[in-house]
């Protein structure tokens, strides 16, 4: 829903109704995530996508009639063998999709939502997708760290929920919840679709080169909140990096250390170290291999690459800190030019994230979708899904 939200509260805002359509559970081969969302306005245009194409116009048609009956709906699309031109996905997957009516009246937390998700605060809303009775589809309840707000129908259900979605939650991972039709933990009947905005995942940059300026575009279009830092006052300009979040003054590794003791640095924390120089670069990395962060790269040549390892070794790193970190920064690609190096970095990171090959789709057989690169998050998650 975050990529949609804009034009979802300029509609709620108005006082009208707008059709919302969930991706609430992919099979196989498809193309959006749990999460990815299309919205419908009054006047029949349309935002976002949840298949890149292949079954928007269905969708599109759904959102449409729920929004003018208000009843939401649960629907499955997918491609038979036997009838390949019916309305489902060419790329052989299956989605779930859940569409709902939203209006002040409907879902009166939005307003608060955008506001927490826009103040980088993280927030969860679950919501009943199905249920034996039908009075409980649609049913939302909001969850903070600190707080909720609404209710699924009853005291029992929401506390289980609750406490499920706030697991999730701090995992930063959105999915389906499984109960018994009064929440209870062993039984079926009741499908909660969890939703969560945690804060945007961080990119700290290090190094206020022409490179930086690039990565730093590339972090802010898959989705990072872009710092760049550099001691040097001269360099780290905002000017200099207009799409950076924030562009910090400080030595890299004093910033680091002062990021990570406030707790502002998670699994999926990006760190690129652009300096490529010793005095710069093996501070900051001696900190960086040890935090429990997504990614470490590091730019430099090849013999920059063995000195710096010396060095990092000199200082103690062991070996399997030392295997944590992508050096020289990014995949081959040929990369020249600072926008193509940046683009090679963003593909390392993406490949790390998911456990890609970084080979060329046509000689990689199997999915083309990966799940997850780390299987701790993907046992947390399993975990929280099924504990119950």
């Amino acid at each position: 829903m975050r990529d949609v939200l804009a034009d979802l509260m300029s509609i709620w805002r108005a006082g009208e109704t707008a059709g919302l359509a969930t991706v609430v559970r992919t099979m196989r081969s498809a193309p959006r995530q749990p999460g990815a969302a299309m919205v419908v306005a009054p006047d029949g245009s349309v935002s976002g996508s949840v298949s890149g194409g292949c079954v928007e116009g269905a969708v599109y048609e759904l959102a449409g009639e729920v929004a003018a009956t208000g009843a939401p709906r649960l629907e499955r699309y997918g491609i038979s063998d036997d009838d390949a031109f019916a309305v489902g996905l060419t790329c052989g997957g299956i989605i779930d999709i859940f569409v709902e009516a939203v209006s002040q009246s409907t879902f009166p937390e939005l307003g608060a939502v955008a506001h927490d998700i826009d103040a980088h605060r993280s927030v969860a809303v679950a919501t009943v997708i199905a249920h034996a009775d039908a009075r409980w589809v649609g049913r939302r309840i909001v969850i903070a760290p600190d707080g909720t707000a609404g209710s699924l129908g009853s005291a029992r259900a929401d506390a289980a929920v609750t406490d499920d979605a706030r697991g999730l939650l701090a995992l930063g991972r959105t999915g389906i919840l499984e109960y018994g039709p009064d929440g209870q933990r062993r039984g079926e009947g009741m499908q909660v679709f969890v939703s969560c905005f945690a804060p945007r995942p961080r990119m700290l940059v290090f190094g206020a080169i022409d490179f930086a300026a690039a990565v730093a575009r590339q972090g802010t279009f898959l989705g990072y909140r872009v710092t760049v830092c550099d001691a040097r006052r001269v360099f780290a300009t905002p000017a200099r990096f207009p799409t950076a979040d924030e562009v910090v003054v400080d030595w890299p590794h004093r910033y680091l250390a002062a990021q990570a003791q406030a707790g502002a640095l998670d699994r999926r924390t990006v760190i690129c170290v652009l300096t490529h120089d010793p005095k710069f670069d093996v501070p900051v990395l001696e900190i960086a291999l040890r935090l429990d962060v997504g990614y470490v790269g590091a730019m430099g040549s090849r013999r920059t690459h063995d000195d710096r390892m010396e060095r990092l070794r000199a200082v103690g790193l062991t070996d399997a800190e030392l295997a944590r970190l992508s050096s020289p920064i990014g995949l081959d690609l040929g990369a020249r030019t600072p926008e193509e190096t940046a683009v090679s970095i963003a593909a390392d990171i993406i490949a790390r994230r998911w456990g890609g090959g970084g080979r060329p789709l046509a000689e990689v057989a199997g999915r083309i979708h990966h799940d997850t690169a780390d299987p701790q998050v993907e046992g947390e998650l399993t975990d929280h899904l099924t504990r119950h």
